[in-house]
């Protein structure tokens, strides 16, 4: 926010599940005044019934920053992030092997679906995580439809758009600290009431918003599957552990200049960086 309103910018979210309607407490959506009069763009956009699409959203997202001055892209979803500024594209989709591979995932688990993945793309199943199973799904289907490794159209640091990528270094105890006290406010937000509503209004059908973090969590409460308590310590324990893959993912890409989130000049090391084209 602060570099947006330095440099004048416009915020172009790049957070998957900020992009469905509803989902604001288990997001950490901004709410309009906490935005501080900065235009924001690509929130709310889905149905929480909609199934995510990364081609969707490249699309959506170049024609933002095509259209706006400075765009300050900002969120933590790798994918989402590289589809926006680098040249990737994105193999078709076939909706009858989707659904016969998600039906298998559904009835037998990730686990004999990462095995043929292993046999049949090594590179892309050292990439996806065996409990991945929406990934591990997709890369399956892209073989089988298209005929190529799925590895073929994993991404590489070729940008399309030049930019400056601003990563925060928070220590892992500090880090594990501030996720919980995050989920405690969640909670005392209404995260439960917000997922109760949601699913009157269809948050159970979308293969990919009820999957998210918290809501997945708080469905099996509300199902009678877990107590509350479990709920939420699942939210923290699961919360911390995709802090770490996210983490894993930035620091391969050697573009991203990594600063300490509690430094006092964080503001002006970051504006040096992007006045230097990120360089030191």
């Amino acid at each position: 926010m602060d570099i947006a309103l330095r440099l004048g910018g416009e915020c172009v979210n790049a957070d998957s599940m900020q992009l469905y309607r509803g989902m604001d407490i288990g997001t950490a959506k901004l709410t309009p005044a906490e935005r501080r009069g900065v235009p924001h763009h690509l929130l709310d956009v889905w149905d929480m019934t909609v199934t995510a699409s990364v081609a969707e959203y490249q699309r959506l997202a170049r024609s933002v920053i095509d259209a706006v001055d400075v765009p300050v892209l900002v969120g933590g979803s790798g994918l989402y992030v590289r589809a926006a500024i680098d040249d990737l594209e994105f193999p078709g989709t076939d909706p009858e092997i989707r659904a016969r591979l998600e039906k298998e995932l559904d009835e037998r688990g990730a686990a004999p679906l990462y095995a043929r993945l292993r046999e049949l793309d090594p590179p892309a199943a050292a990439a996806i995580l065996p409990s991945n199973g929406r990934r591990i799904v997709r890369a399956l289907e892209v073989i089988e439809h298209s005929g190529r490794p799925f590895s073929a159209t994993m991404p590489s640091y070729e940008a399309l758009y030049p930019s400056v990528q601003i990563g925060l270094e928070v220590p892992r105890p500090e880090l594990d600290r501030r996720i919980e006290v995050r989920v405690e406010r969640m909670w005392a937000a209404g995260l439960v009431a917000e997922v109760r509503a949601l699913l009157g209004q269809g948050l159970a059908e979308g293969r990919t918003a009820s999957r998210a973090l918290g809501y997945a969590q708080v469905i099996r409460f509300l199902n009678g599957e877990w107590t509350e308590e479990r709920a939420f310590a699942e939210t923290v324990r699961l919360t911390r552990r995709f802090a770490r893959r996210q983490e894993s993912w930035f620091r391969r890409d050697p573009r991203v200049c990594w600063l300490p989130y509690d430094a006092p000049d964080l503001l002006e090391r970051s504006l040096a960086r992007i006045a230097g084209g990120g360089s030191a």
